[in-house]
């Protein structure tokens, strides 16, 4: 097995030349000392547009003035593409990790969940592409997708939508990090990777009063903590239990003094399904199921369900072409089944336009046991990921003509 994949790998061009590949961990250390929060991504374009020019390339900013599409190769406004999708933005937490040089010198900043290894992969991708197409060796235009703001609910993937992006794409494939995947290895799965995500914020009300006399009142803190509790357990029993459907809340507030029911109180929390089909039916079922609970208490509700992004849906094909392009590139050993998560990705509103698919891109390193997770402040990569994710896209490009 070991010389097949060697044959095939040096038949199929797209392997990263050594000195790139030193460029590119440069170039990802220096977004990852520079972290940028959603549509604030002002330095990290800048970086991505200037280094694509470099290549003789012509990229374009999307209207917001963050993120930035960039074809490679000659359309002919026939031919469909394949789109490589990166998220540059990072996340509001400080960075905790200590010994190296590339930290986040941004307080309260931090790239924690691998979008800047994201970016220079499709970075990377882009520049080998671009060499190809030079020498007549790229069967077909390709994209390259820089996209802004994927923390920010619904996510900067619906803004992209509107300005066109997805223009002439036929398929989009991306990556996302994961620490529990050794580096040189992918995760695939077809079908749901990620679940729906959505936001919940819920105001309760009503005449306080004396805690002596709670029979005059609407308890607001009993209704609260009611509607924290048995919220969740009411549609555990409303929808199919393999839907998943859960509310987790994350704030609870209410009240100022020990002697006091308040007249106020909020909570704030997320909603996650991994069933599409669910995703849809969520809304008017958490809406019952709070008046439901609150009623009880005799407490008046505003309910502001914040939709976020639909579950992350594999297409069986496009899994098919990453699986084919890991398996030229490294083996069929270095691919392994992967299962959903209930974090959510704005990749899905791209989905619901082409058909394509996200791998989980392995970046823990050879013996490491620190257990490190993504949103953390310590959470960093093993840097031979950047190759694998470049020449998983460049193996993918080159094998999509064939689909």
């Amino acid at each position: 097995m070991k010389s097949r994949t060697s044959r095939a790998e040096a038949a199929l061009p797209g392997t990263l030349p050594d000195d790139l590949r030193a460029e590119l961990i440069a170039f990802r250390r220096d977004l990852h000392m520079h972290p940028e929060l959603g549509n604030q991504e002002f330095r990290t374009t800048a970086a991505v547009k200037a280094r694509l020019e470099k290549a003789g390339l012509a990229p374009e900013v999307l209207p917001g003035g963050t993120g930035l599409i960039c074809d490679v190769g000659e359309r002919d406004g026939v031919t469909p593409m394949l789109a490589l999708r990166a998220d540059i933005d990072a996340l509001p937490i400080p960075d905790t990790k200590a010994g190296v040089p590339y930290r986040s010198t941004v307080p309260d900043r931090a790239h924690a969940c691998g979008h800047d290894v994201h970016t220079t992969c499709v970075l990377g991708a882009g520049l080998v592409l671009a060499g190809l197409a030079r020498q007549g060796l790229l069967p077909r235009p390709v994209r390259l997708l820089f996209q802004p703001a994927e923390e920010v609910l619904p996510g900067g993937a619906t803004d992209a939508v509107v300005a066109g992006v997805l223009d002439g794409v036929g398929r989009i494939i991306g990556v996302h990090c994961d620490p529990k995947v050794d580096v040189g290895k992918i995760g695939l799965r077809i079908g749901p990777i990620t679940s729906a995500c959505d936001r919940l914020e819920v105001s309760l009300d009503g005449p306080g009063g004396h805690t002596a006399r709670p029979h005059l009142t609407t308890d607001l803190v009993t209704a609260a903590a009611r509607v924290a509790t048995d919220v969740p357990a009411l549609l555990a029993r409303r929808v199919d239990a393999r839907a998943g459907l859960a509310v987790t809340w994350g704030r609870l507030q209410t009240g100022h003094a020990p002697n006091v029911i308040p007249q106020h109180a909020e909570l704030s929390g997320t909603v996650r399904c991994l069933d599409l089909e669910s995703w849809r039916q969520a809304p008017d079922l958490v809406h019952a199921a709070i008046d439901e609970v609150a009623g009880m208490y005799r407490a008046k509700t505003v309910i502001d369900y914040i939709r976020g992004v639909p579950p992350v849906v594999n297409e069986a094909e496009s899994i098919g072409l990453l699986d084919a392009a890991m398996t030229i590139r490294r083996g069929s050993y270095a691919i392994e089944d992967t299962e959903q998560s209930l974090g959510g990705e704005d990749f899905s509103w791209y989905l619901e336009k082409v058909p394509g698919a996200m791998a989980r891109l392995g970046v823990r390193a050879p013996g490491d046991t620190r257990g490190l997770d993504l949103h953390r402040g310590n959470f960093d990569v093993d840097e031979e990921a950047i190759t694998v994710g470049v020449e998983l896209f460049t193996a993918s490009a080159l094998l999509d003509v064939n689909r």
